[in-house]
């Protein structure tokens, strides 16, 4: 009997250190727009660190390219794990695939970002921007700028 305990110790150590190491939870992250008209796509990016944050595409995490109807649309990305994220979205209503810009790189297309994150005099930082992700599905309701 006394030789047995050690071994159901060492047994349940084990399984504490595997579960520790598990996959974390995941789950999808969904944006909600309302948009001035149902033209175009909305172009959604997901970035997870301040990297090419908010105006380089290749440094998302994820890229979604979401359909419009009655003014609404719904970009939703795949299963993220928790952690610490941001997003952009912008209304490609032209379906060019790319935020237009006027004078000065200013968007001639609507953007939205999370937080309602404004910048000052350029775009607004991953730093105003971001937010905790606890790994449960969730929904964030962007208000689309023009």
């Amino acid at each position: 009997m006394n030789r047995l305990i050690p071994g159901l110790i060492a047994t349940a150590l084990s399984l504490c250190a595997l579960s520790a190491m598990a996959d974390p939870p995941t789950a999808v992250l969904t944006m909600r727009l309302t948009l001035r008209n149902s033209n175009g796509q909305v172009g959604c990016l997901l970035f997870a660190s301040e990297k090419g944050f908010p105006k380089d595409p290749n440094a998302a995490a994820q890229k979604k390219w979401c359909p419009i109807s009655s003014s609404q649309s719904a970009c939703s990305f795949d299963p993220i794990p928790a952690g610490t994220y941001a997003v952009v979205c912008f209304h490609d209503e032209n379906k060019n695939g790319k935020l237009d810009t006027g004078l000065f790189g200013v968007p001639t297309e609507g953007t939205a970002t999370s937080n309602n994150a404004k910048g000052f005099m350029g775009p607004p930082s991953f730093k105003d921007a971001r937010f905790s992700f606890a790994g449960s599905p969730s929904e964030l309701r962007l208000t689309m700028s023009y």
